[in-house]
């Protein structure tokens, strides 16, 4: 008789079937933080719903197959009619309807709704990533909208709505809608005041036609845009619809879809208008001013987008080695890869902790919250997905050679990582954004040093740092040029001060020592070893 060939042994099973809110406990501790406690039992129980779901086998396949079979562009029909389609595999539906129905493009005007929509986007995104583009955009235009009473007592049902329906229609028509975006051009990229699309006025008050090419346009197949294009006055914010009242298409003509390194799933695309009908948004020639707050809004989604991509690497790292046995024992409990397992839940429970922190603050909307968001929000998009990409890459790691296969999902972690840090403005926009913010508006640094400033005493390291950061705030000379060093140690020092007041002491120690105190090495795994690294792995890991 043959001997079995096909034993398998000493693989991890998958990580599956288990509540992704629940097991985040940086994620359950911030919502338990930050949400009223009138409606914490209600938001905690929407959370673990959600977590189930996304943790399950069958989200899991949605986000497979949505990245598997990726969105196809039709420009014509079969007769040669011209029709700008994209079709989508079945499971990106599913994943938008899902995320839909439980709120996430929905946080304006209910109890708490910044944190528990932020929280369950960081769980549900960690099922699929590039469906949290449509999301994003749709929760964020609302307050561009609100520029304009009309347009969003209009609009503000249908984009809140939590019924999605698939299809281009009539927007009133339709129980719920998306809404993309549409502002860089091939010639500017993110120096968005170089556009050359043109509006020309019609005999109808708020009502033009455009006339250009946008080099991104992000979800085509969304209802409605909001664009920029230069009006008589200026650079002007406007919105697009897809169809028009009368079931009419809008010219809206997709030239190609983008082929990127990640965000398979989701449709990027170039657009032409030639004669589009559009509704201005604002005034003329302030279109910058009127499409801020849905850039800051989309920006946070960003550091949201990263953190959760960080804790689902983490997750799967921490997983993967207590099952893992080599050398003689589990992985987990090698000392060397415990180093690693804690740096990177380290990386990760800081970014949670500060992307929530945001989020509470566009809860409260007090004058001083909304004078830290000015400096917090681009500090946090430029660390936070900047930190990303290596968390991803040091996770997939940890898994060997099971990482680097597609199999695993980690690849797809891994590809999709280096986006939030381009979207939405990159790395050197964020830390000019900060520059700019310092320069202009004093009030927002004080409510940043105020932020900071309440956990000063509890840790000699952070003390330290916020000490080296106002003698570097003080120092002019050659600031361009340190912007990015000066961001970085804000978005630091901002993390080290939230673990301090509310992370377990292993997790603030370990921080502090690690990311203030200069005591570890340049790479992931050289903490220092008489830290409780035992303690910072357990946190982190995701039990199923």
């Amino acid at each position: 008789m043959a001997a079995s060939t096909h034993t398998v042994t000493n693989q991890a099973p998958p990580l599956v079937g288990y509540d992704v809110f629940a097991a985040d406990r940086a994620l359950a501790e911030a919502v338990d933080r930050h949400v009223a406690p009138e409606v914490l039992d209600e938001a905690r129980g929407e959370l673990s719903e959600l977590g189930r779901t996304a943790g399950s086998a069958q989200a899991q396949e949605w986000g497979t197959q949505a990245n598997e079979f990726p969105p196809r562009l039709r420009t014509h029909d079969r007769y040669g009619n011209r029709i700008d389609e994209v079709e989508f595999h079945p499971s990106w539906h599913r994943l938008l309807g899902r995320a839909v129905s439980a709120g996430l493009v929905n946080a304006w005007g209910r109890p708490g709704g910044h944190v528990r929509r932020a929280a369950g986007f960081l769980v549900w995104t960690q099922a699929e990533a590039g469906h949290g583009c449509p999301l994003s955009m749709t929760h964020a235009s609302v307050p561009a909208l609100r520029t304009d009473p009309v347009l969003a007592t209009e609009w503000e049902p249908r984009l809140t709505s939590t019924v999605y329906e698939e299809g281009l229609r009539p927007a009133a028509l339709k129980g719920g809608v998306l809404f993309g975006m549409g502002m860089t051009e091939k010639q500017g990229g993110s120096d968005v005041r170089s556009n050359t699309t043109r509006a020309e006025p019609l005999a109808q008050d708020g009502e033009y036609v455009l006339t250009g090419h946008k080099w991104f346009c992000s979800a085509p197949m969304s209802d409605g845009f909001l664009v920029l294009a230069q009006a008589p006055a200026g650079l002007t914010c406007f919105l697009v619809p897809r169809v028009l009242e009368d079931g009419n298409r809008n010219v809206f003509r997709i030239q190609r879809l983008k082929d990127k390194l990640g965000n398979r799933s989701n449709a990027s695309s170039e657009v032409e208008f030639e004669g589009t009908w559009a509704r201005r948004v604002g005034e003329e020639g302030r279109g910058v001013r009127t499409i801020i707050g849905m850039v800051a809004a989309t920006r946070l989604d960003c550091v949201l987008g990263s953190s959760a991509l960080m804790r689902q690497a983490v997750a799967q790292a921490v997983h993967h080695t207590a099952y893992r046995s080599a050398f003689g024992g589990l992985l987990i409990d090698k000392p060397l890869m415990r180093n690693v397992l804690a740096d990177l839940a380290l990386e990760s429970e800081a970014a949670t902790t500060l992307g929530l922190r945001l989020a509470a603050a566009y809860d409260a909307d007090t004058d001083e919250e909304r004078a830290f968001l000015r400096l917090a929000v681009p500090a946090a998009k430029y660390w936070v997905t900047k930190r990303c990409t290596p968390v991803v890459a040091e996770a997939l790691e940890c898994l060997g050679g099971n990482g680097y296969v597609e199999e695993s999902g980690m690849p797809r972690l891994l590809r999709e990582s280096p986006l939030n840090s381009i979207w939405e403005g990159s790395g050197n926009v964020q830390a000019l954004d900060v520059l700019r913010a310092l320069q202009r508006e004093p009030r927002a640094l004080n409510a940043f040093l105020q932020e900071v400033g309440r956990a000063r005493g509890a840790d000699h390291r952070l003390d330290a740092a916020i000490k080296d950061l106002l003698t570097e705030l003080a120092d002019l000379d050659g600031i361009e040029a340190r912007a990015r060093r000066l961001v970085e140690r804000m978005a630091l020092v901002l993390q080290g001060s939230l673990l301090v007041r509310w992370a377990p002491p292993e997790v603030s120690d370990a921080f502090c020592a690690s990311r203030l105190g200069g005591d570890r090495g340049s790479a992931f795994g050289t903490l220092p070893h008489t830290l409780p690294l035992a303690a910072v792995v357990e946190r982190a890991r995701a039990v199923a």
